[in-house]
């Protein structure tokens, strides 16, 4: 029984011993050829990217890519963005102003009555929007201020019927006059 047992442990050593020495061996291979051949030594350019060509993790080299892209994708918006913009100020490029023979435009003085209408239609569009905005302001008020008289009537009724239901006799005993059409109004209320 020994005996068995020991021969197969030995088997099982000399099995770990070469499959030990093939991955160490592929290793070295591998190390080898990254670096350039075993025989001849290293060439320049084996010797220059042998360090640069590292699988490791480098947190500064991701984060240097990830700014990259990210730029890279905020400068494709922007241009996209611009080109949008000049598509909607331009929408018909093929209707261009007619030029008379000077060479000048004739819409130096539409652009300056445009200009003005502009400006002018700004301020009514300022001034409406102002009112708008001054109108709304004006119906919140009014109702805040109705929803206010309604809290203080309805303060200044639950503190009479307080008043009336804490009501004593002279001998100290409740009067039973004011609770009871208490009772009745509540009865009343619910019937309906």
């Amino acid at each position: 029984m020994k005996n068995r047992r020991s021969e197969e442990s030995e088997v099982n050593e000399e099995e770990r011993m070469k499959s030990s020495k093939s991955i160490s061996m592929k290793r070295n291979k591998k190390n080898m050829s990254r670096l350039g051949g075993g025989r001849g030594g290293l060439s320049l350019q084996a010797f220059a990217n042998a360090k640069s060509t590292s699988a490791q993790y480098n947190p500064a080299l991701l984060k240097k890519q990830r700014e990259f892209y990210k730029n890279a994708k905020y400068v494709s918006k922007f241009k996209k963005t611009l080109k949008q913009q000049g598509q909607q100020s331009n929408p018909s490029p093929a209707v261009k102003p007619v030029e008379d023979e000077n060479g000048a435009g004739e819409s130096s003085d539409p652009g300056k009555r445009n200009k003005k209408r502009d400006s002018y239609s700004l301020k009514e569009l300022y001034e409406k929007r102002r009112g708008e905005v001054e109108r709304a302001r004006m119906e919140r008020e009014v109702i805040i201020q109705a929803k206010k008289e309604e809290r203080e009537k309805a303060q200044a009724r639950r503190k009479a019927e307080r008043e009336k239901m804490f009501k004593k006799t002279r001998y100290g005993q409740p009067v039973m006059k004011y609770r009871i059409e208490h009772l009745l109004q509540a009865v009343q209320a619910s019937k309906d």
